[in-house]
């Protein structure tokens, strides 16, 4: 627990921490992969090459530190960090590790400014929030090793089925290699990975794109131009391949209520979208599903939702194409637009959208212009979390 002068230590100097967040995380990474290589299979190096990773860490000290005295405030990003954790196995050993490193860098960065005083608040800040993990990451995983096939740690899954589900995106079924049953999951979740690609183990997420059946999961990968893994799962990865799973995790689902639904969605942004469309059908509740893509060629499970629309009444779909061929016959011609959600989402409606960062960043300024109050809006990165603006 830290103390008043800590907790006021802290705050004092969270504006010169601010100021050099980004320096210090990019002081951090190369420190402690140098020093604990074991760790850079959780981490995407893609996100640490193009810098959305130490950016994501800075903001999260920041935030961290500018709310020492009110740590309520973060609860939803304390969700979303345990839910990230847990995905990934990420335990106690590796806490230390990161404490040691970031530590370190904030003390090479800021040189003499960190007395001692300084270095032992920080320290005590940095044990506080680790250990409000580490005990809400045990009772996560704790929670679903008890439930009916669900486990801690690593599960050997096979893949069963494999389908091109358009020119960029193939589907994988996985089964259990004990032909146990599976944990059901929440729509919206992810299932985590731990691949041996040429003699690297890495670790990646991939949305959950059927619902829950207590026999397979499948995860809808899209090619991506220089994606190690996403390369490696469309070219290798055959019926029969077998992957260690961490336990499915997540936090982006459908909140309890009764409400319409507008699942607004681009590209592959829309693989977590479509088990949360079955489970807001199968409650009867009003959905509008919105999906933005190139064209028909790259547009995943258009026939899946055409065919739920033609059962489902309380079921609207729409598409827009940005660069459509010929023959191609979307709703809409370019890009997603205030008038467009103004004419399909209902006033009352919570809206969730996920797609590439331009897209979210241009959702997220439509819905702001739009005044939609906050508690109506759902959103998750494919990668680490940035800002919006």
């Amino acid at each position: 627990m830290l103390t008043p002068d800590q907790i006021a230590i802290i705050k004092a100097t969270a504006p010169v921490v601010a100021q050099h967040a980004e320096r210090i995380t990019s002081v951090f990474y190369p420190l402690m992969f140098e020093r604990y290589p074991e760790v850079r299979e959780v981490f995407n190096q893609a996100h640490q090459h193009g810098g959305s990773q130490p950016r994501a860490l800075a903001n999260a000290v920041v935030a961290y530190a500018s709310n020492i005295d009110n740590l309520g405030a973060l609860g939803a990003a304390v969700e979303r960090i345990v839910q990230k954790h847990v995905s990934l196995n990420i335990t106690p050993p590796q806490y230390q590790i990161v404490g040691e490193c970031l530590l370190e860098a904030i003390g090479r960065v800021l040189g003499d400014a960190v007395t001692p005083e300084i270095g032992a608040a920080w320290t005590a800040a940095y044990w506080q929030l680790a250990n409000l993990l580490i005990a809400a990451e045990e009772k996560e995983y704790r929670r679903k090793a008890e439930l009916t096939g669900g486990w801690r740690g690593t599960r050997r899954l096979r893949v069963v089925r494999r389908a091109f589900e358009s020119e960029v995106i193939t589907s994988f079924w996985l089964a259990p290699v004990d032909n146990g049953p599976l944990m059901d999951f929440t729509p919206g979740q992810y299932l985590g990975l731990r691949l041996d690609i040429d003699g690297a183990t890495v670790q990646r997420n991939y949305s959950l794109s059927d619902a829950p059946n207590g026999k397979t999961y499948r995860i809808s990968v899209k090619r991506e131009p220089g994606g190690l893994v996403s390369n490696y799962l469309h070219d290798r990865v055959q019926e029969g391949f077998e992957v260690d799973a961490f336990a499915p995790a997540g936090e982006f689902t459908l909140a309890q209520n009764s409400k319409p639904v507008v699942l607004l969605t681009a590209g592959v942004g829309q693989t977590p979208a479509l088990p949360m469309l079955d489970r807001a059908l199968a409650e009867g509740r009003q959905v509008i599903y919105l999906h933005a893509a190139l064209n028909s060629a790259v547009h995943a499970f258009r026939k899946r939702v055409d065919s739920l629309a033609t059962e489902h009444p309380n079921l609207r779909h729409v598409y827009i194409y940005s660069e459509p061929l010929p023959g191609d016959e979307p709703h809409y011609r370019g890009f997603v637009t205030p008038e467009i959600l103004q004419r399909y989402a209902p006033a009352d409606a919570d809206i969730y959208f996920l797609g590439p960062k331009p897209f979210m960043v241009h959702v997220n300024r439509m819905l702001r212009d739009l005044r939609v109050a906050a508690e109506r809006i759902r959103f998750e990165f494919f990668g680490p979390m940035e800002a919006l603006d």
